[in-house]
């Protein structure tokens, strides 16, 4: 079995203001396993970004279990948090602004990371010539982010947020502001960077051909997980996902077409569980479908 590098449970997070509370996750449980490349997906406001934000050590749960490469995020002082987020973690942004110093080389970029962290001084130009290189950049390596396009722009920041050789990768839209063909030679390179260095990496995204490109997509909806896709199969399969309590997400197509108006008969079948709606699960004697309904 592989072994597990990012693990929630009943993950909870609550943000207040003023006399209001609203709640971005739910109780949300995840498990991402060492080297697998995942997508988060789901429409605005689901809890992605919040997710997001407390594995990279940006903000702390409310609630729940977080656990990365060993270490407990609910339990991180101040300064634990602060050399979390230059070790464990590594962050590329969809906002090219948010990656890049503009007043500095590449070469200066990556290494400031090393400088924050502590990294010896023989070994930080040398560490990030060889990533600037690694990333296919190269010659470019005395340029200013201005005299870059946004797809090496973005391949700087993945230089940048492996300085520090974490062990997880978060991307937020890494690809959204760079077109179809750039995109995908960004994806090539998270691939290539997965398999050269084992590296887990876990992107929020709106497109498809992104998700796509993951070894799995997890649908985050109304700040729980909800349903999973694992890309690798041959004929991927959209799943629902029960958590450690026993809690599914139902996917909104089938509500709209089994009318169960917010109530269901849960019935154990032997070697599968019935959802019916209230008022039609069959009897024994009937023959095990009610009228009017008929199993496809």
């Amino acid at each position: 079995m592989s072994e597990i590098l990012v693990e929630t449970h009943n993950l909870v997070r609550i943000y207040k203001a003023a006399d209001l509370e609203v709640v971005a996750l739910q109780g949300l449980d995840l498990r991402v396993p060492r080297g697998e490349m995942l997508a988060l997906v789901g429409p605005s406001g689901a809890g992605k970004s919040t997710l997001l934000n407390i594995l990279g050590g940006l903000d702390a749960p409310s609630a729940g279990r977080c656990e990365v490469a060993g270490v407990d995020l609910t339990r991180l002082s101040a300064k634990e948090r602060l050399l979390y987020r230059r070790r464990i973690v590594g962050h590329v942004w969809q906002q090219t602004s948010r990656n890049l110093l503009s007043d500095l080389t590449l070469l200066d970029n990556v290494i400031v990371p090393m400088v924050l962290a502590g990294y010896p001084t023989s070994k930080r130009k040398r560490r990030a010539t060889q990533l600037l290189e690694l990333v296919g950049l190269g010659p470019r390596i005395h340029h200013k982010p201005e005299r870059l396009s946004g797809g090496e722009q973005q391949r700087g920041a993945l230089a940048v947020a492996l300085a520090n050789e974490p062990p997880l990768l978060l991307a937020d839209e890494p690809t959204g502001e760079l077109d179809s063909v750039t995109a995908r030679e960004v994806l090539a390179l998270l691939r290539r960077l997965n398999h050269e260095l084992g590296l887990t990496t876990i992107v929020v995204t709106h497109d498809h051909m992104v998700a796509e490109a993951m070894d799995r997509s997890v649908a985050i909806r109304d700040g729980r997980t909800s349903t999973e896709v694992v890309h690798a199969d041959e004929e991927a399969e959209e799943t629902v996902i029960i958590d450690g309590v026993g809690r599914l997400q139902i996917p909104k197509a089938i509500l709209e077409q089994v009318p169960f108006k917010g109530r269901a008969v849960v019935h154990f079948a032997g070697d599968h569980v019935e959802l019916w709606p209230v008022g039609t699960l069959p009897s024994p004697a009937s023959g095990g479908v009610p009228p009017n309904q008929v199993r496809r």
